[in-house]
């Protein structure tokens, strides 16, 4: 590009002040012009305007990897090293020319600084630090000094958990950009991530999702320094050091404040700050302040290389890269990549066998300056670079296409997590620097086409996959409405007890039990209880209302593992009723009731359960932790409701139980039936004869009278209630003793060991088999009526008729146990064979055992025969 006396404009000032603004405004007034740009992301970003300013038939964008030029293009946006020094313009521009200072690019913009110039105007944008370096090299520009449009203030130190709303947080290594992400989204559901080696395809995709208020966090690389714009209010550093490619070093106050820059945007003021108040990453008064007033040390030096190095051999290149810079503001740039591959590949007999002309030594330098995007190292990246000539110097001097299709195809794979899918996008950046190349390959422009095309894809894999990881819509959307009326956040609940929050569903709500989304990390799970707890308050106050005013056929008992559900959108009343339920419900009890203490079951869900009272007639109903943590208003009525409803069923299923408490809270009815009611009340109404025999003979016939009436039996061997016997009443009965399960439905005799076979659930134990208490009281009146009926004294051998015993199912064996028990036993049989029994009296009572209170039977175990 040649040099032209045309003035040179020197536009000077920090961040936020329309430099590049004020550039592209200048170019697009001039008929052709170029800028130069530190970033390709800053090129396409700017491209993009201009090209909705002048048409995209008219706007060339030329960068390593991506190289858009239509036939007629006059506007040319560039990275600085792809800047074209043969293109003429009337207009150009360099920006963050102070870049001529770092150690690794410097040298590109020093000469671009120095010999890029167009035909009307030239302009140099950068920071106040380079004010020393244009008036030494080029003094013939004209400097402007541009304030910052808006105020750029210290807000301290914050936490992450701390930081506010439109915050970027800058780290210095993909490592650590991907730990503070993973952080915001489990802090606050997410952050977008902009990295320097993200494609621009990603980037933007990530940078939409910040704009557009889909995260209110962004995570980034210092790469957001170079005048990428966004609507940041505050910048927080994660550190304040970096690797710059040989060490680890902290950042210059200069290289801080073009960082903190990016807060605040036109008229609107920002904030910088770091995450630690104290130590290495923290901020001192003296950079606090510099940043603050805009303050820095000048440059004193621009590291410079030959920008037009001799090709006439590999010594001669090589000497001229290493000249040294005659100009005492200038300073030799350190070894670069491409020097450090080119003196690698010089010392190969081949390289210099083919490199005996210029043309093919301009040709190997080429290819050293394949960039390495990879970045795995200097001896895989020669490798590359030595391949690659190869191919260039022998043949057609082209690569071949089998070569590279392969090469292209191996990335075309959007398969991976992100670091995976990020090194291929590195990789095929490399490939599309190759395709970019005019003569590098037959068809560049089809190469070119397809490279972009694989970018594409691995880009939108990329930006799914950073989604994916960093950002949990669901939790985001919690976050923007915390703090907010909890009438303005729509929640709904959908058919199968589903709870969406504007769509992303955060859980369920099966009754009064929310339960957060199965695919919720662990450490979402607080967060998501607590925006159900704030936002669920007025459904659960209206179910609880249902419930405080629903009837009793809308309440059920369930003991079982699983507890039938109904979809949340109908009744409980009708669920009840309707098939979600069995129809045992409609009684108030589940057939499945088993063993332990029992579910209260309201429309399909539990509610509270049954526990120990003061005794049988006075369990407790203990609501179920979802319904105890109600408002006391709208808890205190359900707990009355239920309360209501267990009083009534006890009442409705075991009077008898109800009946022996009022006697034994009654001080008129004597001591003897109050020890009696007493015993049998612990007992569940159920008692042997033998372990209170003494208080039953102290009864007078009042109290026995009293006892029938309630109807307890007092059996010859058992003291029971016929009624307690039949199904429901004998299951509510377990429900409240914890036995366990009972006895199939219907049964008068049990094998031995069959559940519900023992005397707690009504069957006495007979040798192999177990036979009901009233059907063991039958035989003995059977039994008492034959022998007074067949002996004038009772004392003589009877029959008992044979038929009884069988209609119940009792083996003979067992006969001849009960029989034993009751107080007969077997004589010599008649004359037709027939056999007979005599009576021989009970035995004395035994003394009274007090029973246990956790088994009121266990004492009783050695009293029964057999």
């Amino acid at each position: 590009m040649s040099a032209y006396s045309n003035p040179v404009t020197a536009v000077l000032g920090p961040t936020n002040t329309g430099k590049t603004h004020l550039a592209i405004e200048r170019m697009c007034g001039h008929s052709s012009g170029m800028i130069g740009f530190p970033l390709r992301l800053l090129a396409r970003e700017v491209y993009d305007r201009v090209v909705a300013i002048k048409g995209k038939d008219r706007v060339a964008l030329i960068t390593g990897e991506e190289r858009i030029v239509p036939p007629n293009a006059r506007w040319f946006l560039c990275t600085a090293e792809s800047m074209p020094t043969d293109k003429e313009v009337s207009f150009l521009a360099l920006d963050e020319a102070q870049l001529g200072a770092d150690p690794e690019r410097g040298h590109v913009f020093t000469d671009r600084l120095l010999r890029a110039r167009g035909r009307a105007e030239t302009m140099i944008l950068g920071s106040e630090t380079l004010k020393p370096m244009i008036k030494a090299l080029v003094p013939e520009a004209e400097i402007v000094n541009r304030p910052r449009f808006s105020t750029l203030s210290y807000a301290g130190a914050k936490k992450l958990s701390r930081l506010p709303k439109r915050s970027a947080i800058v780290a210095f290594s993909a490592e650590e950009v991907y730990a503070v992400a993973e952080m915001i989204r489990r802090l606050r559901g997410g952050a977008a991530v902009v990295m320097g080696a993200l494609s621009p395809r990603t980037r933007n995709a990530q940078v939409a999702m910040f704009q557009a208020g889909e995260v209110d966090y962004l995570v980034a690389t210092d790469a957001i320094g170079m005048g990428l714009n966004m609507d940041v209010s505050h910048v927080a550093f994660a550190s304040l050091s970096k690797f710059d490619g040989q060490r680890q070093r902290r950042l210059t106050v200069s290289e801080m404040a073009q960082i903190a820059g990016r807060a605040g945007r036109h008229q609107r003021d920002g904030t910088f700050g770091a995450l630690s108040a104290e130590g290495p990453g923290a901020f001192t008064p003296e950079e606090v302040f510099a940043i603050e007033e805009h303050r820095f040390p000048s440059l004193d030096f621009l590291y410079w290389r030959e920008g037009e190095p001799d090709l006439d051999s590999i010594e001669a290149l090589i000497a001229s890269l290493e000249t040294r810079p005659a100009h005492p503001a200038l300073r030799a740039a350190p070894p670069a990549t491409d020097l450090g591959v080119l003196k690698r590949l010089a010392e190969e007999d081949w390289v210099r066998d083919r490199t005996r002309s210029s043309a093919l030594v301009a040709r190997l330098w080429a290819a050293c300056g394949v960039p390495d995007f990879r970045k795995l190292g200097a001896d895989p990246h020669t490798r590359l670079v030595s391949r690659v000539f190869q191919h260039l110097s022998e043949g057609d001097g082209r690569i071949p296409a089998q070569w590279f299709a392969s090469e292209v195809a191996r990335l075309d794979d959007v398969t991976g997590d992100v670091e995976t899918i990020a090194g291929r996008i590195a990789a095929i950046r490399t490939w599309a620097y190759i395709a970019h190349r005019n003569d590098w390959l037959a068809d560049p422009a089809h190469w070119a086409g397809r490279t972009g095309e694989v970018e594409e894809r691995l880009s939108d894999a990329l930006h799914t996959s950073l989604t994916q990881r960093f950002v949990d819509k669901r939790t985001t959307v919690l976050m923007r409405q915390i703090g907010k009326d909890a009438g303005a956040l729509p929640v709904v609940i959908g058919e199968e007890g589903e709870v969406l929050v504007e769509d992303h569903p955060i859980g369920t709500l099966a009754g009064f039990t929310f339960t957060v989304a199965a695919d919720a990390r662990a450490t979402d799970k607080r967060l998501l209880l607590a925006a159900a707890e704030k936002r669920l308050g007025a459904e659960l106050a209206r179910r609880a209302g249902e419930l405080a005013g629903a009837d009793d056929s809308q309440f059920a008992l369930d003991n079982s593992s699983a507890v039938p559900r109904r979809r949340p959108g109908s009744s409980p009343a009708n669920s009840a009723r309707g098939s979600a339920l069995p129809h045992a419900v409609a009684d108030g009890l589940d057939p499945g009731l088993r063993r332990g203490t029992a579910a209260v079951v309201w429309g399909g869900f539990p509610v509270a359960h049954i526990a120990a009272g003061p005794n049988l007639a006075q369990p407790r109903v203990v609501l179920d932790r979802a319904v105890a943590a109600l408002d006391p208003a709208v808890r205190k009525p359900v707990q009355a409701r239920l309360d209501a409803w267990l009083a009534g069923q006890i009442a409705r299923h075991l009077p008898v139980i109800v009946q022996l408490d009022a006697i034994l809270r009654d001080a008129a009815a004597g001591g003897p039936l109050r020890a009696v009611a007493g015993a049998l009340l612990e007992a569940g109404g159920l008692l042997p004869r033998r372990a209170i025999g003494r208080q039953i003979e102290a009864l007078d016939p009042p109290a026995r009278k009293r006892l029938a009436k309630i109807g307890v039996t007092i059996g010859t061997l058992d003291l029971f209630a016929p009624a307690q016997l039949k199904p429901q009443a004998a299951q509510w009965r377990r429900m409240l003793m914890r036995l366990g399960d009972g006895p199939r439905e219907g049964a008068t005799v049990l094998s031995k060991g069959a559940p519900g076979a023992d005397l707690p659930h009504g069957f006495r134990p007979l040798g192999t088999q177990a036979v009901r208490v009233d059907l063991a009281e039958r035989i003995a009146r059977a039994a008492h009526d034959a022998r007074l009926k067949q002996s004038k004294t009772g004392r003589a051998p009877f029959l008992l008729d044979p038929a009884l015993a069988t209609s119940i199912g009792l083996h003979p064996d067992t006969l001849a146990r009960l029989m034993a028990q009751l107080g007969f036993r077997t004589a010599r049989p008649d004359a037709e064979g027939r056999p007979q029994w005599l009576w021989h009296g009970l035995t004395p009572n035994a003394k009274p055992t007090a029973p246990r209170k956790d088994n009121a039977f266990a004492a009783l175990a050695g009293m029964l025969d057999g």
